[in-house]
């Protein structure tokens, strides 16, 4: 973060989140539940008692999960000011940006703001570097684990594909039931969004492979019949075995 971020009371806390966290789970495995269909498909009693990254609007699943993930991030401002509330009340410590603290000023809990960069890059220190966002929320928590000390990340509901289809980034406003989630409505009707940009997002992901691959750390796939092919891909049974 930014030096002049931390002048604020709301900055100082978030230093020293990110400060507390940097290494703390070192040679560690985690498992980053993105927001696909394949959820539906997965073994998610496998997780009970394992450290996760809950990305964006994962709390709709808490009640099939059985807990709350160990760290919650969201970066799109669409999907925090939308949903300010529903985020105010997340347990876990959450990640953001700091383009989005206006939004989250009533959040109780621990809060980690983000310095980002329009520049693409990994951030192997968060603390310390600006966060590259890489067209989603995914990317930044992969940056988030490495900087927490994780050797091992696995992928689950990682899709990587969606129905709806026009230009990258494009908002546009739900008409009906969400496809491209684990939940109807994820993405339900009147919400607004911007449409995906998976290539990019796939430039991010290869930079992840190389900087932890580079650290002797790994990205596995564990998604259930996901379409990215950028990590090697597994099966959650074996690799929490």
């Amino acid at each position: 973060m930014d030096w002049t971020h931390r002048r604020s009371a709301q900055g100082r806390r978030s230093g020293d989140l990110l400060e507390r966290t940097r290494g703390r789970h070192a040679g560690e495995t985690c498992v980053i539940i993105g927001n696909g269909p394949s959820l539906n498909e997965t073994p998610l009693e496998l997780l009970q008692g394992i450290p996760t990254f809950g990305l964006n609007r994962i709390y709709l699943m808490y009640d099939k999960l059985g807990f709350e993930t160990t760290y919650h991030v969201v970066v799109n401002s669409h999907v925090v000011e939308q949903r300010r509330e529903d985020f105010a009340e997340i347990n876990a410590p959450l990640f953001t940006t700091w383009k989005n603290r206006k939004s989250l000023r009533s959040r109780g809990g621990d809060t980690g703001f983000l310095s980002t960069t329009p520049i693409p890059n990994f951030a192997q220190d968060v603390l310390s570097q600006r966060v590259w966002e890489g067209a989603t929320v995914t990317y930044v928590a992969m940056q988030l684990a490495f900087h927490m000390g994780y050797a091992k990340v696995l992928l689950v509901g990682v899709d990587h594909r969606f129905v709806d289809q026009g230009p990258a980034h494009k908002l546009v406003e739900s008409r009906g039931p969400d496809l491209n989630h684990f939940d109807p409505n994820y993405f339900g009707p009147g919400f607004k969004w911007q449409l995906p940009d998976l290539q990019t997002s796939e430039i991010a992901y290869a930079l992840a492979k190389k900087n932890y691959e580079t650290a002797g750390r790994e990205i596995v796939d564990c998604t259930v019949g996901g379409a990215l092919n950028v990590f090697r891909k597994s099966h959650l049974r074996e690799e929490l075995a």
